[in-house]
């Protein structure tokens, strides 16, 4: 079972924004062989989930305020280790960053940017595609709004 604590960034101890960064290039850079720049300053503003197991960070999160990246508040940079994939890890994290927005900003639906391959997995978490599918970083995506 994973535990989920979210946090804004100036609350995170040094360990957790290591261990959350570590995770994030290990998938994003490393795995998904994509260099870009990962911390790109909207981490500042962000609140932060960590995702533990046996005291690792195995999945992460951010919580985007509304009106920095979108009009809505916006889930960003969802991750999970490899080791936890098809165990559940990756629903609890986005129920627990859905629920987490929710409270901080009711009634405003929530946006994100979703790898296309992952669209049915979001779909089913009640978001819905809006506009047209584009590359980021040569990775096919779409913008999904839970209303």
């Amino acid at each position: 079972m994973t535990h989920f604590e979210w946090k804004p960034f100036d609350a995170l101890t040094g360990r957790e924004v290591h261990d959350l960064l570590q995770l994030r290039q290990r998938v994003f850079v490393v795995e998904q062989t994509c260099p870009y720049l990962d911390a790109d300053g909207a981490d500042l503003q962000c609140w932060h989930g960590l995702g533990t197991r046996d005291g690792v960070v195995v999945a992460t999160a951010r919580l985007v305020p509304p009106g920095l990246k979108y009009v809505e508040p916006a889930i960003g940079r969802v991750v999970t280790a490899p080791e936890v994939r098809r165990t559940g890890a990756g629903r609890a994290l986005m129920v627990s960053a859905i629920a987490e927005l929710e409270a901080r900003f009711p009634k405003t639906g929530i946006r994100l940017s979703a790898q296309r391959y992952l669209e049915q997995f979001y779909a089913s978490l009640g978001f819905e595609p809006v506009g047209e599918p584009y590359l980021e970083d040569d990775i096919p995506h779409i913008e999904m709004l839970r209303r």
